[in-house]
């Protein structure tokens, strides 16, 4: 499938380098073996290959969501692509599904969330800080070219947006994500799920503590995820001397009744 004007697409040079760019007429890719005007680019075919001025051959790709996020221009951190499948997956994010996101920042788990819900689904997505919003919903149009129809941008109160919305995943990126919990435990439906990202232990622990003081949540899950990579060339199969390692706790809930009483403290 060919490229067009306006799309995202990554350039990768002989030595693995990856460059993002948004094709657009008139303009040149240049770094420092050659340049490549985009017109040469745009109706090329997805994986062919481009000659730089300098004879250097690149490859031309549309970009992968991952390639996108980790090369996205950012305001605030984004969550990485090994914390966004994770989310995803273990907050049973699916086709149709209304999510509640807290902290928008750079956009990147936003469009993670945009895809999974699919058209017939949609994401609130509320961020309190104007400039963030302003970038986030630049980011977004770059990928998709506009704002789709089932992402809601917002800039405000999370709690507010959860109580309109009522919504059946809630995702928070926000540095006290426990202030959030008393409004998810009222306006949440039962059996939804509700994941928080955060970066140290005392907010992990803040916030499990505060889930398990309401009592209507359970099925509450700390996990952290690390990444490395591998190098195979021959006999030589080795892991790669750096890897992906913390960058944030997940902390995943049920949304359930009020629980018994009698019920003991999980462990």
């Amino acid at each position: 499938m060919s490229l067009s004007e306006g799309d995202p697409a990554v350039l990768i040079d002989p030595k693995g380098r990856h460059f993002l760019l948004k094709l657009e007429a008139g303009r040149t890719f240049q770094y420092h073996q050659g340049s490549i005007p985009h017109d040469a680019l745009i109706g090329a075919e997805d994986g062919s290959w481009i000659e730089a001025s300098t004879g250097t051959m690149l490859m031309l790709l549309r970009p992968r969501l991952a390639d996108y996020i980790l090369k996205m221009k950012r305001a605030a951190q984004v969550v990485y692509p090994k914390d966004l499948g994770p989310i995803l997956v273990y907050a049973d994010i699916g086709p149709g599904m209304t999510v509640v996101e807290g902290g928008t920042g750079s956009g990147a788990l936003t469009l993670g969330l945009s895809r999974a819900v699919g058209p017939g689904g949609r994401v609130v997505s509320v961020e309190i800080r104007e400039d963030h919003g302003a970038h986030a919903r630049k980011a977004i149009e770059r990928w998709y070219g506009e704002i789709p129809e089932n992402i809601d941008l917002r800039i405000g109160d999370i709690s507010d947006a959860i109580a309109e919305v009522t919504p059946e995943r809630i995702v928070l990126d926000l540095p006290e994500p426990w202030h959030v919990l008393e409004t998810a435990s009222e306006h949440q439906p039962s059996g939804g799920v509700l994941c928080a990202y955060l970066p140290t232990v005392p907010q992990v622990q803040t916030t499990v503590e505060r889930a398990r003081e309401l009592g209507t949540f359970a099925e509450i899950e700390v996990k952290e995820f690390l990444v490395r990579d591998w190098n195979v060339s021959g006999r030589s199969v080795r892991p790669e001397h750096n890897m992906v390692g913390h960058t944030g706790f997940l902390v995943f809930m049920r949304k359930t009744d009020s629980a018994p009483s009698s019920r003991n403290p999980e462990k």
